[in-house]
C-alpha cells in the first residue's frame, strides 16, 4: 500500500444542510494537521436544504495513506452527516479522451490549452469517426483511433470505444465536435464523465445549419453551451456557457466564426472546472465552484 509523505486532495461534498458541517470538516482536517488551502460552499436552505462544499487542503509529513483518509473521514464525518462526497488528489492527474468528428475548433483549442500546461490531465488517445484531424493530434505525439461508425451497428464502434477507455485507465471523455449521437447504454457506461458543447440557439435552430438558420430569424445573440451528457439529447446538466451580441450587419459566415470561437471557450472552461474538480452534480443541474 502506498503511503504519501504529502496529500493534496480537494473535497466535494452534497449533504442535508445543517449547523455544523464546516466545523466538522474543519476539525477534521485539523487533528490531521491539514492546512486548508480554499474553501467554498452553497446552501440551498430553505428551499431544498441541501448543503454543498468544496474544500482544497495539503497534508504534509504524514504516513497516513489515501485510504485511511478515506475511511476514517466516512466513519467520523460523512457518515454521521449523510454526505455524499469524494476525494481527488492532485498527485493523480485525471485522464482525458477526446471524441471529434471533421470540425477542428474545438479540438486544437484542448490541445493548445494542454500542450501549454494550461490543461492538467493527460491525453492517451483521441478518438474519431473521420480520418480528416489523424495529422493534427500526430503533430502532438498522441495516439488517434480511426473508429467509423456504422449506421447499422453502431454497437460495434461504442464497444471499442469502451474498450479503449477501460484499457487506458481513462476518468472522462471530451466530445469536441463529435457528431454522433451516443447510445443510452454507452451513456450509462460513464455517468458524469462525458462532455459535450454545442450552440445556444437549442430548442431554436436544431439540426442541420444552425447560423443560416437564425441569421434567417435575425437572432441578436448566439452562444454556447458545454454540459454533462445524458440520455435527454443536450439536455444534461449545464457547466458552463457564454453568449455574444450580434446584429444584422455580420454575415453567416462572420456568426459561424463568433460562434466557434464562444464554443472553443466554453468547453475550455468547463474541462477545466471538471479537471479542478469545481463541479458538483445535483439532479440536472451543476454546482460549479
Amino acid at each position: 500500500m502506498y503511503h504519501h509523505s504529502g496529500i493534496t486532495g480537494r473535497l466535494l461534498i452534497l449533504c442535508p444542510d445543517r449547523p455544523g458541517i464546516v466545523a466538522g470538516v474543519s476539525q477534521y482536517l485539523y487533528t490531521l494537521g491539514a492546512n486548508i488551502l480554499d474553501a467554498s460552499q452553497h446552501s440551498t436552505d430553505p428551499r431544498e436544504g441541501l448543503f454543498f462544499m468544496r474544500m482544497e487542503f495539503q497534508l504534509e509529513g504524514c504516513e497516513i495513506t489515501v485510504q485511511q483518509l478515506e475511511a476514517s473521514f466516512q466513519e467520523q464525518v460523512a457518515g454521521p452527516l449523510q454526505m455524499e462526497w469524494r476525494i481527488d488528489y492532485i498527485h493523480r492527474r485525471k485522464r482525458m479522451a477526446i471524441m471529434v468528428s471533421k470540425y477542428d475548433h474545438c479540438l486544437m483549442e484542448l490541445l493548445w490549452r494542454w500542450r501549454s500546461g494550461e490543461l492538467e490531465a493527460d491525453i492517451p488517445f483521441i478518438i474519431s469517426n473521420h480520418p480528416d484531424l489523424q495529422k493534427i493530434t500526430m503533430d502532438f505525439d498522441i495516439p488517434f483511433h480511426y473508429l467509423p461508425v456504422n449506421p447499422a451497428d453502431k454497437k460495434a464502434q461504442e464497444a471499442e470505444v469502451i474498450r479503449l477507455m477501460h484499457s487506458h485507465q481513462t476518468d472522462f471523455i471530451v466530445l469536441a465536435r463529435y457528431m454522433q449521437i451516443l447510445s443510452p447504454a454507452f451513456v450509462s457506461t460513464f455517468p458524469g464523465r462525458i462532455i459535450n458543447i454545442h450552440h445556444s440557439f437549442l430548442p431554436a435552430f436544431a439540426g442541420a445549419r444552425p447560423y443560416l438558420n437564425a441569421y434567417n430569424r435575425g437572432v441578436k445573440l448566439i452562444g454556447a453551451t458545454a454540459h454533462y451528457v445524458t440520455n435527454e439529447l443536450d439536455e444534461g446538466p449545464i457547466i458552463e456557457q457564454d453568449v455574444a451580441r450580434v446584429s444584422h450587419k455580420q454575415s453567416v459566415n462572420d456568426l459561424v466564426m463568433l460562434g466557434r470561437d464562444i464554443e472553443r471557450q466554453v468547453l475550455t472552461r468547463a474541462v477545466k472546472a471538471h479537471i479542478d474538480d469545481r463541479v458538483i452534480i445535483h439532479g440536472n443541474k451543476t454546482i460549479v465552484f
